[in-house]
């Protein structure tokens, strides 16, 4: 594993599926991962504390959060931070899907990127951490190869069909 850290905050126990996708690719591209429950809702002094104990932590670190429904916990964690955040909702049909709206819409000054899918919010991570930890940027390029040598190799395939 490398230095760098990804710390994922999710809003409740019943958010930890989502947060073991984010986990597992993000320990693809070799990153250590932290997994943290603190809602900004219901606990806000417990997220409180849970971030000052990681902003103390010297290693580069990206932080994504994961809650669903009134998102406070991507704005809360942003503005208490001084590294990048991830919101990464879980997805939902409450609400048709208008939920998501409390992820993009934030306060001046508040600016956590949104990406919805679990194994894109570890790739963005992986591409800002890559920034200052050359294993990361290796593994995060040898990722994007892979991909476009399947693109590749597919249409091949249907060459040959």
């Amino acid at each position: 594993m490398t230095n760098s850290l990804i710390v994922i905050l999710m809003g409740s126990k019943a958010d930890e599926a989502h947060c073991a996708k984010i986990a597992e690719a993000a320990r693809g591209f070799g990153l250590d991962v932290m997994m943290r429950i603190g809602s900004a809702h219901k606990t806000p002094e417990h997220a409180l504390n849970i971030l000052r104990t990681y902003e103390a932590d010297p290693r580069p670190k990206v932080y994504i959060t994961v809650a669903g429904r009134s998102n406070a916990l991507s704005g809360f964690t942003d503005g208490s931070v001084s590294a990048p955040v991830i919101a990464c909702p879980p997805a939902s049909d409450a609400f048709g899907g208008a939920d998501v709206y409390s992820s993009l819409r934030m306060p001046s000054g508040i600016a956590p990127a949104v990406v919805l899918e679990p194994a894109n919010a570890a790739l963005l991570a992986a591409k800002i951490l890559g920034q200052c930890d050359p294993a990361v940027k290796a593994n995060v390029i040898e990722f994007q190869q892979k991909q476009a040598e399947k693109i590749v190799d597919d249409d091949q395939s249907m060459l040959n069909e």
